[in-house]
């Protein structure tokens, strides 16, 4: 599989180029991933020198220009076509740019509206043929919109050219569950429905909406965190072990996974909104829009039937972090009394997600002295805080390469959107919440039937 011979950035002169794209691609040209040229196209009326000074101001911004011969490099590498998505000039005056490029990689880093127009003026003008489509998401905004999305991208492209870029599952983080799955042995025997009683993820911000006003009127919390980015980490950790390690054989068992998910009912979903939300710029004064949301959700497979997931993420929580907890059941014979007692915490495997990268897995050790008591305390499997990749790096050179480990396939796309889509539409009211708390009380009443939630907090370390 060749790598692309060119970089087509639509909508070079908005604020996702400036604030994460430039950066990737300044490192990958420092080392020496990107050598291709790069074509921005937007509508704006810009010279080259400004797009320039654009791509210089982002880099300063994110953290400085460590090496100015890189950046003299990646400006080098840049052109600018400017004109409307929706005149055939525009496309035309790109193909004369590409100039030998045969195998472009186009990145849409447009408004979803705009999709569907900037695929077909690209078919129209014979650029889709030996080139790929790196698409952002929302891949649609339900079940209907995403299949329409997908049948015109398949019109175009080939599915293994269409790339849908979720720049959640470019973490480091997020591909060690990957490994850490199917890298060890002493897994499997319990990771099933006879030993893990529930899973929790938890994916808490602690700040609000910020300028995306007009954004989170449109999409709400359940669209824009649970039903991409959580929705993949559950995939991961509930897949079967795929064939091979091929991104072919990934997308398979994860697919199977969102296709096993139950559709949601709105008594198993909660929705919360923080207060002054409605006094936010761009919101509506009576916005019924989702900041917050917990769910119960259910995985109808042989290895996790009757084991509840439970799923939360928020605006204005108690803290920034995202966590996975599988909590395991307890031993059929309670032999300690402390260790019987209903408000003790079972056994636990916890993965942090962010900011750092953490897996810790929980057990009780009995506390010095002659008494058969203890306390439960955390064994760090892994604790560190790698210079990473950032993920918009990793996941542009996959796609110009052609690996689609990291992106999400057009059945995986549908079936997420299928377990969402009855509560879109067919939902309570949402439940005001106090700023940096854990949300409101009802998702709490959620879980009751199985515990409580575990917020992310300091625990006991085991030492080693």
């Amino acid at each position: 599989m060749k790598a692309s011979d060119a970089l087509v950035l639509f909508g070079v002169t908005g604020d996702l180029a400036h604030k994460m794209i430039f950066p990737a691609l300044y490192k990958m040209v420092e080392k020496g991933i990107l050598d291709v040229p790069v074509i921005g196209v937007a509508s704006s009326q810009w010279s080259l020198e400004r797009l320039r000074k654009r791509v210089t101001d982002s880099i300063e911004r994110s953290g400085g220009v460590d090496n100015k011969r890189a950046l003299r490099k990646l400006l080098s590498l840049f052109t600018y076509v400017s004109g409307d998505y929706e005149d055939p000039a525009t496309f035309a005056k790109l193909k004369a740019d590409l100039g030998k490029a045969r195998r472009p990689a186009h990145y849409l880093a447009i408004p979803p509206s705009l999709f569907e127009t900037v695929i077909k003026a690209l078919g129209a003008a014979n650029l889709a043929e030996h080139a790929r489509v790196i698409v952002e998401k929302p891949f649609g905004r339900d079940l209907k919109s995403a299949r329409e999305l997908n049948r015109v991208a398949r019109s175009v492209f080939a599915e293994d050219s269409i790339f849908r870029i979720d720049h959640f599952l470019g973490k480091e983080a997020i591909m060690n569950i990957l490994y850490f799955r199917f890298a060890n042995s002493f897994l499997e025997p319990i990771w099933n429905r006879n030993y893990v009683s529930s899973v929790q993820i938890t994916l808490a911000e602690r700040f609000g909406i910020g300028r995306r006003g007009a954004f989170y009127e449109t999409a709400g919390c359940l669209r824009d965190v649970v039903e991409n980015h959580i929705f993949q980490i559950v995939a991961l950790l509930a897949m079967e072990p795929p064939a091979t390690r091929d991104f072919g054989s990934v997308h398979n068992e994860k697919a199977k996974v969102l296709e096993a998910m139950r559709p949601l009912a709105a008594d198993n979903f909660v929705r919360g909104q923080y207060a002054g939300y409605r006094d936010e710029p761009n919101v509506a004064k009576n916005s019924d829009v989702e900041t917050f949301c917990a769910l119960q959700l259910f995985i109808d497979s042989w290895r996790w039937e009757g084991v509840p997931w439970y799923l939360r993420s928020g605006k204005f929580l108690a803290k920034t972090e995202t966590e996975v907890l599988v909590e395991f059941k307890r031993p059929p014979q309670q032999l300690f009394a402390d260790a019987a007692a209903p408000a003790t915490p079972g056994n636990y495997l916890r993965f942090q997600l962010s900011p750092g990268s953490d897996i810790a897995l929980a057990a009780r050790v009995k506390s010095a002295g002659s008494e058969f008591v203890g306390t439960q305390k955390e064994l760090y499997l892994l604790e560190e805080r790698p210079a990473e990749d950032t993920p918009y790096e990793l996941l542009l050179g996959d796609a110009m390469n052609g690996d689609g480990t990291l992106f999400t396939r057009e059945d995986a796309v549908e079936a997420a959107w299928a377990v969402v889509d009855p509560v879109l539409k067919h939902h309570h009211r949402v439940r005001q919440y106090k700023r940096h708390t854990w949300g409101p009380k009802e998702a709490d009443a959620l879980i009751a039937s199985n515990g409580h939630w575990h917020n992310p907090k300091l625990r006991l370390r085991l030492s080693s």
